[in-house]
């Protein structure tokens, strides 16, 4: 069966991801537990964290299908090369953002009369950081389905991974970022429990993440046969 990806916006369903999530992660926690170590493990070698993860997702995928599925599975570099490049991609970004910042204090510092700091920094860098924290959110949010994009559907290629993600998110920014945030703040929570609780809910970040992934792909995909079927019946 020819399946190929038919970008649209997609229909954000924050609360069925949490409750999936946790679902999920009541169904078989002990291997979800050693799958997030792994990958916590294997993000430790270098430019592999983002790799890692999106190993964890296939690994979800399976074990939510019922497919033989081990976390030994995660120490897969199959996917290296489109993880590495995005990674150099981020980075670079990050300079670039900060470039401005280095030259506004830069200048700022050479203008300061003895130890007293120039009053026109403040006037220039906190304007600055606002946007530039405005901008990260921005392309992370609009990138938000690049990692399943490429560990979930193969897409090797990040500028197609990065368009094809913008159209999913289009109308959606606000959705994802308030699921982000209570996912996040739920991981947080085991910190409070003196970070015994991070063993349930660290693993719960990815389930939840995985779920809006899954159900984001699934949106997109477009069967070829079964459209052509429907086609014929009318």
């Amino acid at each position: 069966m020819k399946v190929n990806l038919k970008p649209k916006p997609v229909n954000f369903k924050l609360g069925e991801y949490i409750n999936k999530g946790f679902e999920l992660l009541k169904k078989d926690f002990g291997n979800i537990f050693i799958a997030c170590l792994v990958c916590l493990i294997m993000s430790v070698i270098p430019f592999c964290g983002l790799l890692a993860m999106g190993n964890l997702f296939k690994y979800l995928q399976r074990l939510n299908r019922n497919q033989p599925a081990s976390p030994g599975d995660i120490f897969d570099f199959k996917d290296f090369m489109p993880y590495f490049i995005l990674q150099l991609i981020v980075f670079g970004g990050v300079i670039l953002l900060y470039i401005p910042m280095i030259i506004i204090m830069t200048v700022s510092g050479a203008m300061s009369e003895g130890n007293q700091p120039n009053p026109m920094i403040m006037f220039l860098i906190f304007p600055y950081i606002f946007l530039m924290f405005a901008a990260i959110y921005y392309f992370v949010l609009k990138g938000f389905y690049i990692i399943p994009l490429i560990s979930l559907k193969g897409i090797t290629e990040i500028k197609e991974a990065w368009n094809i993600s913008k159209i999913m998110s289009k109308g959606n920014l606000l959705s994802i970022f308030l699921f982000s945030l209570v996912v996040s703040i739920l991981a947080q929570i085991g910190i409070l429990a003196c970070g015994i609780g991070l063993f349930l809910t660290i693993p719960f970040l990815y389930t939840a993440k995985y779920f809006a992934y899954e159900d984001a792909m699934q949106q997109i995909e477009y069967d070829e046969i079964t459209e052509i079927g429907i086609k014929n019946e009318f």
